[in-house]
Parts: structure tokens; C-alpha cells; sequence
């Protein structure tokens, strides 16, 4: 797959598993929005989304499943004939077990979690923001792939990174509520603010549930500023997709 300059994740997923995460590279959009915004309710021109989409849909197997994202834990299957009366659910998560249904979830500083089991069977496709991460989508996501844990792999995309995602006591607080030692996940900031590392608080998240082969987690959107959108950044910004299905 010889994509524009998005990424194609490097972890051991079978070979019927295919997987990409689009950047701003490619796309008509332009302004604050300028590549290959993907996000319908960003504000951008429908028009130019739905050609970038369009674009995107070149590369894919069919159109994705795409979701309203609401910062929460519901997970909806995506094969095709199970939500053909329901074409953008709410949820944040999406998983799929037969070949040619494309999960995807948007982000634009949020974490996109991609998983799937060692042979290939079941793929699932997260947004994790903090508020999603700490109420448990990850987890939910998990139990709705129904794949034993030490099967699983976990590839963790282009989030906002640690140096820049400042929050406060109060996201620190309702992490330590859940588990005490997600402290971890925060390093000190101004007074009374916190750096949050969503790539540690995912990983220790995963590893809690039994996930330990777990891959990516290097980028940052927020300073990454030619290559991702980022909302904490330009407030006003488009979205990537992150995709995996079963070829």
C-alpha cells in the first residue's frame, strides 16, 4: 500500500489484517482545515470533506463505519449488514469480525487505540480522550472482541504527548479514583495543573486488562504541527482517521 504520508502502523498484526492512520498530507480542504480533514462536524466545507473522504475511500475496502464520537464507552459492531439502518451510531469504539467491515475512529489529539487478535480474527478501532479512557472504553472495547487478552495486540496512534497535554487536578483525580497508581500517568505542571501522558495511561490500561503486546505511542499531534490537526493546539482544525479491518 503506497499511501500519501499517513501511517501504516509497525506491529506484528497478521498479514489479513490491514491497518492505516491517515495525516494532513493529501485532501482538498483548506484555511485551518487545509489536507485531508475527515471530520463532518469540524466545521469544514461538507462538500470538501466528503471528497476527502472520497480520496480516502480509494485505499479501503469499503466505506468505513463512521461514528458520532461522544467522548464515551459504547461499543458498536461494524460489519455492514448489522448497522445498515444505523450508518453513523454514537459510540467510540467500533469492532468487526468479518472481512471488508473498515472500523475507523477520528481524532485530532485524542488517542486512536487500533487492536486485533494474533490470527486475525476480530479488529477494533478506539477513541480514547481522557474522558473515554478513564470512564473505560478501552476496556469495554476489549470485552466486545471476546478474544482471550494474551492474543491481542495493540498498536496506539498519534495522540497529544506528554509535554503538551496539560489538564487539572481534577482529570488526575478522576484517574486516581479508578487506580491509584495512574498517578504515574501525570507530571507535575503550573500549580494545580498536571501533564497527562495518555500513551502510559493507555499502556497501563491495556496491560490491567492482560494486553502486553503493545506498539506505537511516539508521535505528538500538538507538536507535530505539518503533519496532524490538533485541537488543543489551533482550536479550530480538522480530523485523521485511524482504520483497520480484516482483508
Amino acid at each position: 500500500m503506497n499511501s500519501p504520508d499517513w501511517i501504516l502502523p509497525d506491529w506484528p498484526a497478521p498479514a489479513r489484517v490491514r491497518a492505516l492512520i491517515t495525516t494532513r498530507a493529501g485532501g482538498a480542504s483548506r484555511g485551518a482545515y487545509a489536507g485531508l480533514n475527515l471530520g463532518l462536524n469540524s466545521g469544514d466545507d461538507a462538500g470538501l470533506v466528503a471528497r476527502n473522504r472520497a480520496s480516502l475511500k480509494h485505499w479501503l475496502p469499503a466505506e468505513p463505519l463512521w461514528l458520532r464520537q461522544v467522548h464515551g464507552t459504547a461499543v458498536i459492531e461494524a460489519d455492514a449488514d448489522v448497522n445498515a439502518n444505523s450508518p453513523n451510531p454514537e459510540a467510540d469504539a467500533a469492532f468487526a469480525r468479518r472481512p471488508g467491515s473498515v472500523c475507523a475512529v477520528l481524532t485530532a489529539d485524542c488517542l486512536p487505540l487500533l487492536l486485533c487478535d494474533e490470527k486475525g480474527t476480530t479488529v477494533a478501532a478506539v477513541h480514547a480522550g481522557w474522558r473515554g479512557l478513564c470512564a473505560g472504553v478501552i476496556e469495554r472495547a476489549l470485552r466486545a472482541m471476546a478474544c482471550p487478552s494474551q492474543t491481542l495486540l495493540a498498536y496506539l496512534g498519534p495522540a497529544i504527548g506528554p509535554k503538551a497535554y496539560e489538564v487539572g487536578a481534577d482529570v488526575r483525580a478522576a484517574f486516581a479514583a479508578t487506580d491509584p497508581d495512574d498517578e504515574a500517568g501525570f507530571a507535575p505542571g503550573k500549580p494545580g495543573k498536571f501533564y497527562a501522558d495518555l500513551y502510559t495511561l493507555a499502556r497501563r490500561r491495556l496491560a490491567r486488562s492482560g494486553v502486553h503486546r503493545i506498539y506505537g505511542g511516539t508521535h505528538c499531534t500538538y507538536s507535530e504541527r505539518e503533519r496532524f490537526y490538533s485541537y488543543r493546539r489551533d482550536g479550530v482544525t480538522g480530523r485523521m482517521a485511524s482504520l483497520i479491518w480484516i482483508e
